[in-house]
């Protein structure tokens, strides 16, 4: 084994301990804050290194440098998370191959009647409705190729719509106790319950969704994304097409769509029953792979490797952070800024977790934040409620700011990179950053002058 030595409070090796280099602990999070910041401007470069190769490059050098073990790289890799998008990329796969996105892609132009405005509110909402009692990246990975499907049949330019589903399922994502991870973490290190997230989080939630989707409504239209490109006949023609019944596969497509269903509810009951949905996934995803009559081989080689590969080198890099004690210096400066001012708290919660999870992962923030408010609730006691929501509105919405901001991003560009659509982080920023400012803004502040002069709900 390589020898460790101790520096700080952390146990490292690499190249600092085969050249005798001891830093401290302060030292140790300024590099990491360093190769942080370097990983993030490869991601930045898309032109030149792909993101998953930029997340893997800041993954090795922390590992080589020494400022994280292997160990504690490995547990800073959110398991859930992974298996959760592992498991439902073989659900959705096996789905895909029996043929139910094409079906579902008909009937949707139908109801749509084949216009691009109503293409962006319906699946918005759907969207946003499914991430609320899933989540938020089991919903892209359903309907980023509905949406595929169905821009190219209209002859749309799928980019800006699959942005808008995207968008829409952080939106949703954020009402609920099960929606989003951080909302996750919150509830079960706060003690909070699903009906908690209603009343205090969903309405502002809701406001959010309709206020990002009016202001992506105005950019497409200012980029003409919602004028029809399809001719009136060609429009006729497809609205009265049926879809080709050698694209499906009816028995399969009757097994996949019924262990998605299950797998819904078990997601929804699993809190309940100690299950985590990396768990359940996993194992629905096994059972559909040993009863569809499909090689393992052909489902493992769709998976998207290089969105999982990109994860598991960000976990990598961020878990850096947060060894190294740069969340916790973060939190303890916001603690000492708040005070016993509950209500400047607010904003200072909510907008700097909005502005942190758009630039790294929500989850190990969130987790870090959490456990100092909560050794704060323990002097103050329930009077800092307001600062629990206000960290689950800020650092849900936040995961808007960037490409790199969610989870469910960086799975619907992968989805749109292998149909061949480009969302580079720029393009992203170029919608997801006005609708993320508006929507944190505006929830944000309101939620202050509620609690402010009414004292909350």
């Amino acid at each position: 084994m390589t020898p460790k030595f101790e520096s700080g409070h952390e146990t490292v090796g690499g190249i600092l301990h085969a050249f005798n280099i001891h830093l401290t602990k302060a030292e140790l999070a300024e590099l990491s804050v360093l190769l942080f910041i370097a990983t993030y401007a490869m991601i930045l470069l898309e032109k030149f290194f792909h993101r998953t190769i930029a997340a893997l490059v800041g993954a090795s050098l922390v590992l080589v440098i020494g400022v994280i073990t292997p160990e504690r790289a490995w547990e800073a890799i959110d398991q859930n998370t992974i298996l959760l998008l592992f498991g439902m990329m073989n659900i959705v796969t096996v789905m895909g191959r029996s043929g139910f996105f094409h079906i579902v892609a008909a009937k949707a132009v139908k109801l749509t009647k084949g216009s691009p405005t109503k293409v962006l509110w319906i699946f918005s909402l759907l969207t946003a409705t499914f991430s609320a009692f899933l989540d938020n990246v089991t919903t892209v990975l359903f309907m980023a190729p509905v949406m595929i499907n169905i821009a190219e049949k209209l002859k749309l330019n799928p980019i800006p719509y699959l942005i808008a589903i995207v968008l829409a399922s952080n939106t949703g994502g954020t009402a609920t106790l099960i929606g989003d991870p951080p909302n996750i973490i919150i509830g079960s290190i706060a003690g909070k319950t699903f009906n908690d997230f209603l009343i205090e989080v969903a309405p502002y939630a809701i406001l959010a969704f309709i206020l990002g989707l009016i202001v992506m409504h105005i950019m497409m239209a200012k980029g003409r994304f919602l004028e029809a490109k399809a001719s009136p006949e060609e429009l006729k023609e497809i609205l009265s097409g049926e879809v080709d019944e050698s694209l499906l596969d009816r028995k399969l497509m009757k097994k996949s769509v019924t262990i998605f269903l299950i797998t819904i509810a078990l997601f929804i009951i699993g809190h309940n029953l100690g299950l985590e949905p990396g768990v359940i996934a996993l194992l629905m995803a096994t059972i559909l792979a040993l009863t569809s009559g499909l090689s393992p081989a052909w489902i493992l080689e769709r998976v998207e490797w290089t969105t999982l590969i990109f994860f598991m080198g960000l976990f990598m890099v961020v878990g850096a952070l947060e060894v190294n004690g740069v969340f916790e210096t973060a939190a303890t400066w916001l603690i000492k800024e708040i005070g016993d001012n509950i209500h400047q708290g607010i904003l200072i919660v909510g907008f700097s977790s909005a502005i942190i999870s758009g630039f790294v992962d929500n989850i190990p923030f969130t987790m870090s934040m959490a456990y100092v408010l909560k050794g704060m609730e323990v002097q103050m006691g329930s009077i800092m409620d307001p600062l629990w929501w206000s960290l689950s509105l800020g650092a849900c919405l936040g995961g808007n700011l960037t490409l790199i901001g969610a989870s469910a991003n960086i799975v619907t560009a992968d989805i749109a990179e292998r149909n061949g659509y480009k969302i580079d982080f720029f393009r992203f920023m170029k919608y997801g950053t006005p609708v993320a400012t508006v929507t944190v803004v505006v929830a944000l502040i309101l939620f202050y002058i509620e609690h402010t002069l009414f004292g909350g709900c």
